[in-house]
C-alpha cells in the first residue's frame, strides 16, 4: 500500500473517539478488545465526518487502533479554509466521536456494556457524547 499524499494546507490531529470503562452521557460503556475485528477487517480507510453528517466528509482517519486506555486516532482535514479546520485551530471544537453498530452488548447495572462493535466512522463534534472523548493534539 503506497503512502497517502497529504494535502500542503491539511491539518492533521490525534486523540480518542472513546475511552474503555467509562461510562458516556447514554450510559454506554466501551470494552477493551470492542473494536478489534471491525479494525482487523478494515481495507480502507475510515472517513472523518463533520457532526456525524454523511454529507459533510471533511477528511480520513490515517489511523486508528486501540490502546490501553481507549480508540486512539489519527486524522486529517483536508481543506485548511473549511469551517471544521477553522473551529479546531480556535479551540471551538475538539470533541470526537464515532459511528457504530453494537455487535455485541451486555447490561450491567453500569449501563450497556460495548463488547462488539461495528465501526462506520469518526466524526469531529461539538458536544461528544463521552466527555473525555477529545482531540490532544493538532499539527
Amino acid at each position: 500500500m503506497e503512502p497517502a499524499v497529504i494535502p500542503r494546507e491539511a491539518i492533521r490531529f490525534a486523540g480518542y473517539a472513546g475511552l474503555f470503562g467509562i461510562p458516556d452521557a447514554s450510559r454506554d460503556i466501551i470494552r477493551p478488545g470492542a473494536f478489534a475485528a471491525t479494525l482487523a477487517a478494515r481495507t480502507q480507510p475510515l472517513p472523518l465526518l463533520w457532526q456525524h453528517r454523511p454529507d459533510q466528509p471533511i477528511g480520513v482517519v490515517e489511523s486508528i487502533a486501540e490502546d490501553c486506555r481507549g480508540l486512539r486516532v489519527v486524522a486529517r482535514i483536508d481543506r485548511i479554509t473549511s469551517r471544521a479546520a477553522a473551529m479546531l485551530l480556535a479551540k471551538a471544537v475538539n470533541g470526537l466521536s464515532f459511528g457504530y453498530r453494537a455487535r455485541a452488548a451486555r447490561y450491567s447495572d453500569e449501563g450497556r456494556e460495548l463488547i462488539a462493535i461495528d465501526l462506520f466512522e469518526v466524526s469531529l463534534v461539538t458536544h461528544p457524547l463521552q466527555f473525555g472523548a477529545r482531540v490532544h493534539l493538532i499539527t
